[in-house]
């Protein structure tokens, strides 16, 4: 059944396979900020232009950016039937417990788990456990080549930094959300984490309905005329944009940079952030097969990330508001020593995107070089001693070992992030931060 009503725009439905599809929101568009970027990373397996290539893949991702995860805001709008509270005690039981110890669970609750409890004809368990080694022994500088592309898109392209800024949560709640976002990092890296009776798992859910959740309270306040341009906030292309940007571009990064992949080993990354994005609420005609599908759709929505909107000056803003208007040396030289970080995420992103990141704010005329130079030769000799320990005897046991738990730098940026939370008394990452969110607008979830 289409999730349609009288007065609802004609394209907000959710998409059964054989229908036609829906052309792009109006802003997605491609913009020339973000070609850079996907060139240096794509351009040795897919053809990188300024206006993507229209493949089957991209078409279907400019068709789900009109919709939302259909299951889990279906349970979302039965929450205002049986009450929040209520609703996350059942969700908690489920996840705890099973669907089948709830005695008159609501339906919404039940097709969610219809869909949680039974993994896909797809899924391979060994090659989810394959690409998760994989993807653990990248190098530092590939994965920290994929947060500051994240980093970007949260602040810069328009669909989720407006979704963020509109929230509130970096500029409010800032330590939380670092928490939450590194916690949920370093647990889907933990061996295991997606089975079904995981902490893991059981914390991906508890996201993805905090997704939901500001998804609804997002239409409410923005109305229809805001989704007749853009399509639905946190859409659910977005979200597998996002599992395909993180699960191949650390690979592709090191690839470029001379540590080389095979097709097997960028196949079963992609096999490991599928079903990530699989439990995360990702519909699965969407879910690429193969590291070149997903290529084809972490371009396409690079490519059509937008130009920065008006709460990317709202959060940089924030950050640097202390040194804003200043005259002090002190504060002079603060602003003149952020050039070694906005040197580091030009070389990572682009110079183009760092300096729409600081418009408006003190750092706009701080240069990015050498700092961006020196960055490419520092991550470039990484990703060459990374290729030289693979040539050397024991390769693979070290692989082994490396992700014998967990990923070890995801595991200290969270263990950071846990010490500053600690210092303004946050200590927990419940993901129940916007239980209240679908009435009202609220903060950003993890992105």
């Amino acid at each position: 059944m289409l999730d349609v009503h009288a007065d609802a725009h004609p394209y907000d439905y959710y998409y059964r396979p054989g229908m036609p599809l829906r052309p792009p929101p109006p802003r997605a568009v491609a913009s020339e900020l973000w070609y850079e970027p996907r060139k240096s990373i794509l351009a040795p397996w897919i053809d990188v232009r300024q206006v993507p290539a229209e493949t089957p893949r991209t078409r279907l991702m400019a068709d789900h950016l009109w919709q939302g995860d259909e299951p889990m805001d279906q349970l979302v709008a039965a929450f205002q039937r049986i009450g929040t509270a209520e609703g996350r005690r059942l969700l908690n039981q489920a996840l705890d417990h099973g669907i089948h110890s709830l005695d008159d669970p609501p339906p919404e609750l039940v097709n969610l788990f219809a869909v949680l409890d039974n993994p896909p004809d797809w899924y391979d368990p060994d090659l989810w456990e394959r690409g998760r080694q994989l993807w653990i022994n990248v190098s530092t500088s590939g994965k920290l080549a994929m947060g500051v592309q994240d980093f970007m898109g949260t602040f810069v392209g328009a669909e989720v930094a407006s979704a963020t800024g509109a929230t509130g949560r970096f500029v409010n709640d800032p330590y939380r959300r670092n928490l939450e976002t590194s916690t949920w990092f370093r647990n889907v890296t933990v061996r295991g984490g997606m089975d079904r009776w995981s902490p893991v798992f059981k914390d991906t859910v508890r996201v993805r309905l905090m997704h939901s959740q500001v998804r609804a309270g997002l239409r409410r306040a923005w109305g229809p005329d805001h989704f007749a341009v853009h399509g639905n906030p946190i859409s659910n292309s977005t979200m597998m944009g996002a599992a395909v940007t993180f699960g191949i571009s650390p690979m592709c990064f090191d690839h470029t940079h001379g540590r080389k992949s095979t097709e097997r080993q960028r196949d079963a990354v992609m096999h490991y952030w599928a079903y990530i994005a699989h439990v995360f609420g990702v519909a699965d005609e969407l879910i690429p097969r193969t590291a070149v599908e997903g290529m084809e759709m972490s371009d396409y929505m690079v490519a059509t990330a937008g130009v920065a909107p008006e709460w990317t000056a709202n959060m940089a803003g924030a950050a640097t508001h202390r040194l804003a208007n200043s005259t002090s040396i002190t504060d002079r030289l603060k602003v003149q020593a952020t050039a070694p970080l906005l040197g580091l995420l030009a070389y990572f992103s682009s110079e183009p995107l760092v300096r729409e990141l600081v418009r408006s704010t003190p750092l706009r005329d701080v240069p990015v070089q050498p700092w961006s130079t020196l960055t490419g030769v520092a991550a470039a000799l990484d990703v060459r001693l990374r290729a030289l320990d693979d040539a050397l005897p024991g390769a693979h046991r070290r692989m082994i070992r490396r992700a014998s738990a967990d990923d070890p730098v995801w595991r200290r940026n969270t263990k950071i992030a846990k010490l500053l939370a600690a210092r303004i008394g946050i200590y927990g990452t419940p993901y129940d931060h916007h239980d209240d969110s679908a009435t009202g607008l609220a903060r950003c979830p993890v992105r």
